[in-house]
C-alpha cells in the first residue's frame, strides 16, 4: 500500500515562493513517475509537472513553465514541487500522484 503526504502550501503574496513535498511510503516511489496536479474552486483538476523515476525527464503545464521545478529525492521517497513568481491564478489545492494513489492534497493561496 502506498500513502501520500503532501505539505508545504499556505498562504503568499504575488511573486512570492512555496515549495510543495510529497512524502511516499512503501516501495514503489523510486521506480514510477510521479506528478503534481492542482484544482482550484470550480475547476477541474488539471496536470501541473511530472518527472521521470529517475528524474531524468521533466514536463510543465505551460501555465507553470518558467516558474515551476519538479524534482525528487528517491532516497527519501520524497518528491517536490519548487514553486517561484506565484501567481494569484496558481490559488488552487495542490495533490501528489503515483499510478493509482493520490495524496489528500494541500491549500496553496495566493493574494494579489
Amino acid at each position: 500500500q502506498v500513502r501520500l503526504v503532501e505539505s508545504g502550501g499556505g498562504l503568499v503574496q504575488a511573486g512570492g515562493s512555496l515549495r510543495l513535498t510529497c512524502a511516499a511510503s512503501g516501495r514503489l516511489f523510486s521506480s514510477v513517475t510521479m506528478t503534481w496536479f492542482r484544482q482550484a474552486p470550480g475547476k477541474e483538476r488539471e496536470f501541473v509537472a511530472h518527472i521521470n523515476w529517475s528524474g531524468t525527464v521533466t514536463n510543465y503545464a505551460d501555465s507553470v513553465k518558467g516558474r515551476f521545478t519538479i524534482s525528487r529525492d528517491n532516497a527519501k521517497n520524497t518528491g517536490y514541487l519548487q514553486m517561484n513568481s506565484l501567481k494569484p491564478e496558481d490559488t488552487a489545492v495542490y495533490y501528489c500522484n503515483l499510478p493509482a494513489y493520490w495524496g489528500q492534497g494541500t491549500q496553496v493561496t495566493v493574494s494579489p
